[in-house]
């Protein structure tokens, strides 16, 4: 047991320091998966369906305070909040209704910040480890390529409605095969969140190690210090 939480107070300690000696790699990185999630989508489905005509914040964002500070029971509030909308993008579609349209909910955004940060935390954790001259596994490398791979692709993304139909979280995909049956959609939305529940599965795992590593480097300093 001892050396179990050794072994996690090494890769707490070898994590602290590569994400505090690379901040600007972390939130540089972070910021940028997070604007990617939340542009490509309208740029995406703007190119390839219709032009966005119509942006807007949720009104009711106004009342939030208000809403919090009521007598509400907490367990409601929690409920409403984990489901409110925040902002939408859409194009109308004339006779049709909407063309498309890409909301951005509180699942949706927790989903893009969680994503962010992990991409945010394997950069900075490899950038360090690669400047102190840590060796670390060929296999974990990859993880960063694949999730960089899988965000071009719009497998990070939030939920699409396409012409008023539930499509899966792949912006690019769904856009292509809106004409197929909706179990056809709905597999291309299972396979897109096993995707990238398995890429951050990796990179997490590579955090772990890389902050392992670290953590052995950086013991010697500490003692000495």
């Amino acid at each position: 047991m001892t050396t179990v939480a050794a072994a996690i107070a090494q890769t707490r300690r070898g994590i602290w320091v590569a994400l505090r000696s690379r901040t600007g790699v972390l939130l540089g990185v972070a910021a940028a998966v997070a604007a990617f999630n939340l542009i490509a989508p309208v740029v995406l489905l703007s190119l390839a369906r219709k032009p966005v005509d119509f942006f807007s914040f949720n009104p009711w964002l106004r009342r939030l305070p208000d809403y919090l500070a009521s007598p509400e029971p907490l367990a409601a509030k929690l409920s409403f909040l984990s489901h409110l909308t925040i902002a939408w993008a859409s194009a109308e579609g004339g006779a049709d209704g909407i063309e498309w349209g890409f909301i951005i909910d509180v699942p949706t955004l927790a989903r893009i910040v969680f994503t962010s940060l992990m991409f945010g935390a394997y950069f900075a954790v490899l950038s360090y480890q690669r400047q102190a001259c840590i060796t670390g596994p060929a296999a974990s490398r990859p993880a960063g390529v694949l999730g960089a791979v899988t965000s071009i692709f719009g497998l990070t993304t939030g939920p699409c409605t396409l012409a008023g139909c539930g499509a899966p979280v792949l912006p690019v995909l769904g856009l292509a095969f809106t004409g197929l049956p909706g179990a056809t959609l709905a597999l291309f939305a299972t396979l897109s969140r096993f995707t990238i529940a398995v890429v951050l599965a990796l990179m997490g795992i590579a955090i772990v190690w890389f902050g392992f590593r670290v953590g052995a480097a950086e013991r010697p300093v500490s003692r000495a210090a």
